[in-house]
């Protein structure tokens, strides 16, 4: 089954509640995004979905908005669930969904993953959450050990499920949906369909309303492409000209290995730039400084791994330099999508030696686009007619 909805005017013709209308503006949101304006009067009707959707559209607010509007406040229960495949996307999905129930009093959220505190999250849970957003070996862990039952789940939400089955949590992702009632609502949303998805849809949904979003020029994300020819011992150089030319104050950069992102992090604190890392050998609450950190402006340049930046919502990211290629193509559309948020212009920068050229050809043809190439004439970074960069955009 599939599904077309026009996109309404406003949120205002959306029949939500004047609580949620008053969180969703003050979030700055006037318009519902493609995303959005097809999925929550689904949800909203009880329907099951499965929604493929690019990164970057809204998906967190098209159903955190559903599932805040029917929670039961006086059911002290666990009435909602979403699974997330990192505990920093769950984190930021707890933070996207405490900021629309903030004029909704007596609703109780609670993120639960691994890395953090067990104890702190049994207190978490005897507070008597009626929402909770979990990576799926901790759901499995606190269902095990009796701090969660999921009997009265209304809603179960599984975001970013390609990436979550790929991760090897089939398994577990089964056994959760399995411990709710048969005719909860369950809600798919992916960047991209596997066979795993396609299987959980299947098997658990109740005749599903397929949703296909492309990106449109309204919702795709304002991303200028470009891609730079580079030798191999000369990236870091070409990556320090890029960062001097003193354009974008607000960066990401994305290398493949925690040993890269470490060693390019040194490089870039020994050159005078403020920069920190995150990868996964680093302690989770490390990273939640250095994530919120990055969020609040406290230093520009942030180096990560793909796993590492799952999750971080920054609208404010002016550009993003790919050091190295990613081995998977859906995550450099992952990564480029960090920046030419909430309407803004983005640029990316891939640097790509020789080697990667075969590479990048294959992540072209997945995403359909042309980046513009440069490369460097007298160590001056030029467009392809020798047009010098910086001074020509």
């Amino acid at each position: 089954m599939s599904a077309e909805t026009e996109t309404p005017v406003s949120f205002d013709t959306m029949d939500l509640s004047p609580e949620i209308l008053k969180a969703v503006r003050e979030m700055g949101f006037s318009e519902p995004s493609t995303v959005q304006a097809r999925t929550i009067p689904l949800m909203m009707s009880g329907a099951d979905i499965n929604a493929i959707a690019p990164t970057g559209t809204g998906k967190t607010c098209a159903f955190g908005i559903p599932m805040l509007e029917y929670v039961q406040l006086k059911d002290s229960r666990i009435q909602e669930v979403v699974l997330a495949p990192t505990r920093e996307l769950a984190l930021q999905i707890g933070e996207e969904l405490t900021r629309l129930a903030r004029f909704i009093p007596g609703v109780r959220i609670a993120v639960i993953y691994g890395g953090q505190s067990i104890s702190k999250q049994i207190n978490a849970l005897k507070r008597k959450p009626q929402i909770v957003i979990a990576t799926p070996g901790r759901m499995l862990d606190h269902m095990q050990r009796g701090n969660i039952r999921l009997n009265a789940v209304h809603t179960m939400v599984l975001d970013e499920a390609d990436e979550m089955l790929n991760m090897g949590f089939v398994k577990d992702v089964t056994k959760i949906i399995e411990a709710t009632p048969t005719e909860r609502q369950l809600v798919l949303f992916s960047a991209t369909t596997n066979q795993d998805v396609l299987t959980i849809a299947w098997k658990y949904q109740h005749d599903p309303v397929e949703i296909t979003v492309e990106a449109t020029k309204e919702d795709r994300p304002q991303i200028t492409q470009y891609v730079i020819s580079a030798d191999q011992e000369k990236k870091t150089d070409h990556l320090l000209y890029l960062l001097d030319a003193n354009v974008y104050q607000r960066v990401m950069i994305f290398c493949n290995t925690k040993f890269m992102t470490d060693k390019l992090t040194r490089q870039l604190c020994r050159e005078g730039y403020d920069a920190q890392c995150l990868h996964g050998d680093i302690p989770q609450a490390k990273r939640n400084v250095v994530m919120s950190d990055f969020k609040r402006g406290k230093f520009p340049i942030l180096v990560s791994t793909d796993v590492a930046a799952r999750g971080i919502d920054v609208d404010d990211v002016e550009a993003v330099i790919n050091y190295d290629l990613p081995n998977e193509n859906e995550y450099y559309l992952h990564r480029i999508g960090r920046t030419g948020r909430a309407h803004k212009h983005g640029v990316s920068f891939s640097l790509v030696t020789f080697r990667e050229s075969v590479r990048m050809d294959e992540i072209l043809k997945y995403m359909l686009t042309t980046p513009t190439p440069l490369k460097f004439v007298d160590d001056v970074l030029c467009f392809e007619d020798g047009t010098p960069f910086f001074e020509n955009i």
